[in-house]
């Protein structure tokens, strides 16, 4: 236990004495979370995905050529179960759901991007009013009520968060190990640490225990400037993050040592993870959603492990699922941090 404390502090001396590694690490992702607090905005304007609850007369009397324009903006789809359809909004799988009370016609919308959900309720208000005015002469035979699915305090910062962090700990993990690998290499300290009386195990312990304190750390940061400068509001199982977190490191420090055990120099190892994450990031939902991508673009992100962490984070610190929604993604960023690393395990080499 005291070889691995020394190791582990040595380790991090070492991180927070290169300035770059912590600027990278921390400052960096920083400067976008704070870059999308105080900007955030959004131009999607894809097709509005929509569950119909029952019969909603409003749609049935429109004018062909209104009808027309409904289904080229809102692909409807009819279902009975509200609650089912209700649900499906607030986790953000489709847009809106409508349903008919009498003559008032309800939407039930997101906030996830409040751009879109402003859209939404102008195209359904004007749809209305045209189905007004087509009674021409009578008093209004529709009246549109919009209800927003989730807690009227939560504002776009809220999504925006998760994303950020998931990048954020998949940068520093990835970045981290693969450069910490080929420096090792380059400088010997790997043949020495080989000839050491201390264990091999111990020394990647330490490694691990150190990445994962910086990766809580990066969390602490982003969470307490989201809530005092932005008012990020947590909710649900929002400390299963936590585990999410942890989990997510292990799985991109995989990727950094695949990259270092590839990599011939440290610059061509950074290169390498860098040209891994930074398009995971994109097509993971780090920086904006991908409700408005192709299908098979969504396809493909399923397949990375930045999705899972994101979605799972986006899933308990924001939509108020609750601690076993976690569990599958965790599952997945374990299974595949061990492929990675046994795969980075057959390539190593302990000399340039």
């Amino acid at each position: 236990m005291r070889a691995f404390q020394a190791v582990a502090l040595a380790i991090l001396k070492g991180f927070m004495r290169d300035k770059a590694s912590v600027f990278f690490s921390i400052l960096f992702p920083l400067m976008f979370l704070v870059l999308f607090g105080g900007i955030l905005t959004n131009t999607d304007a894809s097709e509005i995905e929509t569950r119909v609850i029952g019969e909603v007369a409003l749609i049935d009397s429109m004018p062909e050529d209104a009808r027309g324009a409904f289904d080229q903006a809102f692909d409807v789809t009819e279902v009975e179960d509200r609650q089912a359809a209700i649900e499906a909004v607030r986790k953000g799988d489709i847009d809106l759901a409508l349903e008919q009370q009498g003559d008032t016609v309800i939407a039930h919308y997101t906030q996830t991007d409040q751009v879109k959900a402003a859209m939404v309720n102008g195209m359904l208000r004007a749809f209305v009013d045209n189905a007004n005015l087509a009674a021409s002469g009578q008093p209004p035979a529709f009246q549109l009520e919009a209800q927003q699915v989730e807690d009227d305090s939560m504002q776009m910062i809220d999504f925006v968060t998760p994303g950020l962090l998931g990048w954020a700990i998949a940068m520093s993990a990835a970045f981290g190990a693969a450069a910490t690998l080929n420096g090792w290499r380059q400088s010997r300290l790997l043949r020495r640490i080989q000839l050491s009386p201390v264990p091999n195990a111990t020394v990647v312990s330490a490694r691990v225990a150190t990445t994962m304190l910086i990766a809580l750390v990066q969390t602490a940061i982003f969470l307490g400037l989201g809530t005092l400068a932005f008012g990020l509001s947590l909710t649900g199982s929002w400390w299963m993050a936590i585990p999410l977190v942890l989990c997510g490191t292990l799985a991109f420090m995989a990727i950094g040592l695949l990259s270092g055990a590839v990599a011939k120099t440290t610059e061509g190892a950074v290169n390498m993870a860098n040209f891994i994450v930074l398009p995971m990031a994109f097509l993971s939902g780090s920086f904006f959603p991908l409700d408005g991508t192709p299908k098979w673009l969504q396809a493909i992100s399923q397949a990375l492990p930045l999705r899972h962490l994101n979605d799972a984070m986006l899933d308990v610190m924001v939509r108020g699922e609750g601690p076993a929604t976690a569990v599958v993604p965790m599952l997945i960023l374990l299974a595949f941090a061990a492929v990675l690393t046994a795969i980075a395990a057959k390539l190593f080499r302990w000399d340039a």
